[in-house]
């Protein structure tokens, strides 16, 4: 795996993961890169999506038609019947972050999670609500780094997919 790769050979204070499958197993993938076990943290969850847990975009405008109108002209997840919703997604991922903060003073801390939390988070150190619009760009497997420095918190690196890239892009073919 080119994430645990890239992060061989570092020491990190701490290193957490959302106890969902899928981010679970890269914790894991990863902590055998580095020799460690990730902890497992339900806060680190991606946001509970209610009744449109596991459905397609397409069973969205079929079985909630008014809902998901609603979504594409402005996302807002307190339009997600039985879901999380935005102030409590935000409040959870805000706090946990905080608390990582608190709990680890020195050292870098590893935290494997989903894009929605990642989107939470960085909205969360510049001070901005989410409400389910999402200007960043978070890949699969990518970094985004938040640095403490001189007491603050800052965003020092987003979507970072340098570890994925392999070469330069093919030349188009002619003819």
């Amino acid at each position: 795996m080119r994430l645990g790769h890239r992060l061989a050979g570092r020491t990190f204070a701490g290193f957490y993961s959302s106890d969902l499958k899928r981010a679970a197993e890269t914790a894991q993938l990863i902590g055998q890169s580095l020799g460690v076990e990730p902890t497992p943290m339900t806060e680190l969850r991606e946001i509970y999506l209610g009744q449109w847990e596991g459905l397609r975009t397409e069973d969205l405008a079929a079985g909630f038609p008014e809902a998901w109108a609603s979504w594409t002209e402005e996302p807002d997840w307190d339009l997600v019947p039985g879901g999380e919703g935005a102030v409590a997604f935000e409040a959870r991922v805000g706090a946990t972050i905080d608390a990582l903060f608190r709990r680890h003073t020195q050292g870098d801390v590893l935290v494997v999670t989903h894009g929605g939390v990642i989107q939470i988070a960085l909205h969360h150190v510049v001070g901005r609500p989410g409400r389910g619009i999402f200007p960043f760009r978070i890949q699969n497997a990518s970094v985004s780094v938040l640095e403490r420095r001189n007491g603050r918190v800052v965003v020092s690196g987003v979507n970072d997919i340098g570890h994925l890239e392999v070469g330069p892009p093919a030349a188009p073919e002619i003819g």
